[in-house]
C-alpha cells in the first residue's frame, strides 16, 4: 500500500468508522483511538481484533510525526 493508493480515502477503522492514516507500507494508524492495523501483502487487516492498541505516550507521538500526510 502507498500513499497514492485510492483505497486510503475509502478505509475507516471499524471502530469508530473515522479515518485511517498510512504509518509506512505495512500499517495504518487511527490517532483518536491510538489503534494500529497492520498491512500484510498490501492487504490492511481491518478486523477489530487485528489492531492494536498503542499505550505508550511517547510511541503514539512518533507514530502522529510518522502518518503519511
Amino acid at each position: 500500500m502507498n500513499p497514492d493508493d485510492p483505497l486510503l480515502k475509502i478505509l475507516a477503522c471499524p471502530l469508530d468508522k473515522g479515518p485511517l492514516h498510512l504509518l509506512s507500507t505495512d500499517a495504518l494508524y487511527n490517532p483518536r483511538l491510538r489503534r494500529r492495523y497492520p498491512v500484510v501483502d498490501g492487504i490492511p487487516q481491518l478486523l477489530p481484533s487485528s489492531g492494536e492498541q498503542v499505550t505508550d505516550d511517547a510511541e503514539h507521538e512518533e507514530l502522529l510525526k510518522r502518518m503519511a500526510p
